[in-house]
């Protein structure tokens, strides 16, 4: 037996394996704890004393590498498991995992496998995402919300059947099952995240360092969504817990950049507070009795208060102070020469100064803030994503400072530039 991306802390389960007389392979890329599970090899780049000199595989990196090493040994032609690269590279962009080192050539020369590919299944997937670029993009949005919500939503088989399948008829019909599955998904993520900001809110749970907000019977496949939208909402530690009908509360945790959310819940699992846990620095996998979760809230609110996480705010990183009269569609076009763009190699960030508001509206709703903006005798388009609040704030005339990516937006067969929003502030 070969686990993927999981079995690090699976001491008990690979015990029981044994028992069996089966023997296993571990593959992952999680925190190891002080136990190793006793499997006749145990593959994971974060193991302690490890000499392996890059800790940052995702898990479909890690198996990667063992197909790579299995090849070399018995002597392969390098296509034998290079051509699997589309894949590896698919699941590397899906994990968030920083897209640096060998992480960026596994995903540089895998897009450029994903836009040839030969996987029907992966075609198929792509093209109903309505994505016409391949990049680490269309992967991130496109691709992996589909693929997860199988497994999110129970169905994981059906998301290996599309990737596996050379039937036409077969693909067609998986990847609208995929579609409806995602379409659920956002259906359920949706109704709990009301929930639980509700319960955040009457409970005035944001005061405290770290969220831990609990419930009945949430969905377990949809609740690590919901705890990351909730630690960007908040920029705080999140841990949701599902109370089931047997007591237990299992969850998903998110943390903020600053603090090792792992670490911290291995020092609250000392104190007897926690059934089982795993994880990385930024996300983990939680199960607690439910009479001690009001233990765990305090004994996880004194590691975030050690750590002085009240010291932690949120940080935008500008690459660089440019003016409009810089821009042109060679430098933007140019910039692609550093994607993939992800995780540790961040989309270059501009700032703007003392631009002119020429125009200002919401989109969708009041959701969005879409602008054009004013620099002596140059103007560019600026659009803001969920800063649709911003209408109420500035108006035609105004000078602001614009922090934001550069884009090239088409639109009708026409290319023009644009920034895209990410804060702003009134010019001083």
């Amino acid at each position: 037996m070969i686990t993927v991306d999981c079995g690090i802390s699976g001491i008990e389960e690979i015990d029981y394996a044994n028992s069996l007389r089966l023997e296993t392979i571990v593959t992952d890329h999680h925190e190891a704890g002080d136990e190793l599970p006793k499997a006749i090899a145990v593959i994971d780049n974060k193991i302690k004393n490890s000499t392996y000199p890059f800790r940052e595989l995702a898990g479909v990196g890690v198996v990667f590498k063992l197909i790579q090493g299995l090849g070399i040994k018995l002597n392969l032609k390098e296509e034998s498991y290079l051509k699997y690269l589309d894949i590896v590279c698919l699941g590397t962009i899906s994990d968030i995992v920083p897209l640096v080192d060998e992480n960026r050539v596994i995903t540089k020369l895998g897009l450029m496998l994903v836009e040839k590919t030969r996987n029907m299944g992966l075609r198929s997937i792509i093209n109903s995402s309505g994505y016409k670029k391949i990049d680490s993009s269309t992967i991130s949005f496109g691709v992996a919300p589909r693929i997860n919500a199988c497994g999110r939503m129970g169905k994981a088989r059906e998301a290996l059947d599309l990737l596996l399948s050379n039937d036409i008829y077969q693909v067609n019909d998986l990847t609208k099952k995929l579609n409806d599955h995602n379409k659920e998904r956002q259906d359920i993520e949706k109704n709990i995240f009301k929930e639980v900001i509700e319960k955040v809110e009457k409970n005035e749970l944001d005061k405290n360092p770290v969220l831990v907000v609990a419930g009945k019977n949430w969905h377990h496949g949809v609740i690590g969504i919901v705890s990351s939208k909730l630690s960007e909402k908040y920029f705080k530690p999140s841990i949701l817990l599902s109370i089931e009908e047997d007591g237990t509360a299992k969850g998903s945790g998110r943390s903020i950049p600053g603090f090792d959310l792992h670490d911290a819940l291995m020092k609250c699992s000392k104190k007897g507070v926690i059934e089982k846990f795993g994880g990385h620095s930024m996300a983990v996998g939680i199960t607690i009795k439910e009479e001690n979760i009001q233990k765990f809230e305090e004994e996880f609110e004194k590691e975030a208060k050690k750590e002085e996480i009240e010291k932690i705010v949120p940080i935008i990183n500008i690459d660089a102070k440019i003016s409009l009269s810089d821009i042109n569609k060679d430098m933007v076009e140019s910039l692609n020469k550093l994607e993939p763009f992800g995780e540790g190699n961040e989309t270059p960030i501009f700032a703007f100064k003392n631009l002119k508001i020429d125009s200002i509206r919401s989109l969708s709703e009041g959701k969005h803030i879409k602008m054009t903006l004013k620099e002596g005798n140059n103007i560019i388009n600026a659009i803001g994503f969920n800063l649709g609040n911003l209408v109420d704030v500035y108006k035609i005339g105004d000078k602001i400072d614009v922090v934001g990516v550069l884009e090239i937006n088409s639109f009708n067969g026409v290319d023009s530039m644009q920034i895209n929003i990410k804060d702003v502030m009134k010019s001083i």
